[in-house]
């Protein structure tokens, strides 16, 4: 009896082992960002952050598709963006906006694979907020493009003043078709914590979550692929012993 109990018990940790070890089989899409993300147009200093940033994982939670008219907010460098960019380049449409001036407008001049990236035409003010360290209104605008299917910003919501959160999320809601998705990341705060100086690169997911459907959206989703147990949640994330290492919410917010 003894004999044929063991000899269970190995073959299941056997297979266990197996299951472990293989790997993991990805859908279409999820090839073709793996395929963008190991892509040439990425510094070594943008692959560094592959692994705590998920990129993969992050865009399929999103729902991303290889023909969608997908908008990225506020890109910065480009991180995000040269992994989008190839993804859609043959069957979608990739546009970028606001705070594009300094880093992707001249980086899809000079970047051949990046050529087909759109610049919405906005008339968001993007301008610092006076008396707000970090923080930037944009009055009220339109991202001048329609009938999106996704709409993407990654740790830029804490950058804007409450007022200016309001009007991108009317502006997004506007931009997206019926059906559309809005995807937020950003570092989390402690829930109902007043701003400091520690925290104001943080926001509180439940208050993110009141703002965006004020302006008419669902939630439809949240993930933990961004969870990280050792975050105290009390520094600023830009701290040695803190950067890269800080909680982050997933937010999907769907356009009824």
């Amino acid at each position: 009896m003894h004999k044929f109990l063991i000899a269970a018990l190995l073959m299941t940790c056997g297979s266990l082992a197996h299951a472990q070890f293989m790997p993991e089989k990805l859908t279409p899409i999820g090839e073709k960002i793996e395929a963008a993300v190991k892509g040439d147009i990425r510094t070594a200093e943008e692959r560094a952050r592959d692994g705590e940033r998920k990129p993969r994982q992050t865009l399929e939670f999103f729902g991303l598709r290889d023909d969608m008219r997908v908008l990225e907010l506020i890109p910065s460098g480009g991180w995000y963006t040269k992994i989008l960019a190839p993804v859609l380049a043959d069957k979608g449409e990739l546009h970028v906006a606001i705070g594009t001036a300094r880093a992707i407008e001249p980086m899809i001049k000079d970047v051949p694979a990046l050529a087909k990236v759109k610049v919405a035409q906005t008339d968001a003010k993007f301008a610092p907020a006076a008396g707000q360290m970090g923080k930037f209104d944009l009055g009220d605008f339109s991202l001048g493009v329609k009938d999106l299917d996704l709409v993407l910003t990654f740790r830029n919501y804490h950058n804007l003043t409450p007022a200016a959160r309001a009007s991108l999320n009317k502006a997004v809601f506007a931009a997206l078709k019926s059906g559309g998705t809005y995807g937020v990341v950003d570092h989390t705060r402690r829930h109902n914590e007043p701003e400091s100086t520690e925290n104001w690169r943080r926001m509180d997911p439940v208050l993110v979550v009141k703002e965006v459907q004020a302006a008419g959206f669902v939630l439809e989703d949240f993930s933990n692929l961004h969870y990280i147990p050792d975050d105290e949640l009390r520094y600023e994330v830009g701290r040695r012993s803190v950067t890269g290492n800080t909680d982050r919410f997933a937010l999907r917010f769907k356009k009824p």
